[in-house]
């Protein structure tokens, strides 16, 4: 009985030492392929098509020539039936812009916590009115840069393929003018083999 629960106790420990799992850090530019769904490699491939697009489209390089105009940048639309967070694509294509120091941004996201510190500003009494920021005097965005994200699923058999179109436009706001405009289309397609492997 001894020899029994010893027995036990070596093959529940081997059997917890081979389910532990091990974490490693990897190049975050790698191409990620784990599986069909929208990934990582899909959007830096598309935030670097997107900017490098509009940087070099010459009415875009004519108005940013002497000027760095200011931009409302909206979140991209999931248009897709995935789960996609759309926040960090918008983020890295607003990222990458800015720091080609052609454009000057304006962040609406934010505008409720700014509205709200600037009336404690100016009526709390708790503030210094010399160094109370007041209201009226932020700057508007003259164009709006926005986009959607959608996807064609199709599925035959063993075969999954996947189409994604990410398309983007920037508005001029005072005419209305779409002044720039690109799409980025990425297909990717699974195949199960024999085994479902």
């Amino acid at each position: 009985m001894k020899k029994m629960k010893y027995l036990l106790l070596i093959v529940i420990g081997l059997g917890l030492s081979a389910c532990q799992s091990k974490v490693e850090y990897g190049d975050a530019g790698e191409v990620e392929t784990v599986n069909e769904n929208f990934g990582s490699t899909d959007l830096q491939a598309i935030a670097a098509k997107m900017v490098d697009s509009m940087l070099t489209f010459p009415p875009v390089m004519e108005m940013t020539a002497n000027d760095r105009p200011i931009i409302f940048v909206d979140r991209i639309k999931n248009k897709t039936s995935e789960h996609i967070d759309t926040e960090s694509i918008t983020d890295s294509i607003s990222t990458k812009l800015l720091r080609s120091g052609k454009f000057r941004f304006v962040d609406m996201t934010k505008v409720d916590a700014v509205r709200k510190q600037l009336d404690y500003q100016n009526s709390s009494g708790m503030v210094d009115p010399s160094t109370a920021i007041s209201f009226g005097r932020q700057v508007g965005a003259q164009y709006m840069l926005y986009g959607n994200l959608s996807s064609i699923v199709k599925q035959q058999s063993s075969t999954r393929d996947v189409y994604y179109k990410m398309t983007m436009r920037l508005m001029d706001l005072e005419t209305g003018l779409i002044e720039w405009q690109d799409e980025k289309e990425i297909r990717k397609t699974k195949s199960k083999s024999f085994l479902g492997m």
